[in-house]
């Protein structure tokens, strides 16, 4: 399956709002880049980090631990004015539901991995993310307005 990814490098307008080495920011999609640019530019955002820490998690393919590395972590004051830390992720909305069976073996192989190893980590982050009294969020390209 061919993959086109918009890759690069992330230069905020405000630098002091970020967490982290604001000259290595590097998003892995024109999604991320998105994220990234609201989150520099929307007034409510203290302060943001792409992919600054990890999660360790157990994979169900290989029953080892790895490390998720989550592709936001975002403080902002909400709605009522309280400061909240988001930790967030970015996927296709395909990425988050169990894989069709329209589809070659191979392909529904592959899905049904990631699916399963999505999964997991996601379980990893909420639970992280409850200990410390954090929200885990999944943002798709419909919760991002772009599809």
């Amino acid at each position: 399956m061919a993959r086109n990814y918009h890759q690069g490098y992330f230069k905020p307008k405000n630098p002091k709002k970020y967490m982290g080495n604001v000259n290595n920011i590097v998003y892995r999609s024109s999604w991320e880049k998105k994220m990234l640019n609201y989150l520099d530019s929307h007034p409510d955002v203290i302060s943001y980090a792409s992919e600054e820490f990890f999660i360790p998690y157990l994979s169900p393919i290989d029953n080892r631990l790895h490390k998720y590395y989550p592709d936001m972590l975002v403080k902002r004051k909400n709605k009522e004015g309280i400061v909240e830390t988001l930790v967030i992720e970015i996927k296709p909305k395909h990425q988050t539901e169990p894989p069709k069976t329209k589809k070659s073996k191979r392909i529904m192989l592959e899905e049904s991995v990631t699916f399963a190893i999505n999964q997991a980590k996601w379980k990893a982050a909420e639970n992280f993310c409850a200990d410390r009294k954090w929200k885990f969020v999944v943002l798709t390209e419909e919760s991002l307005g772009i599809k």
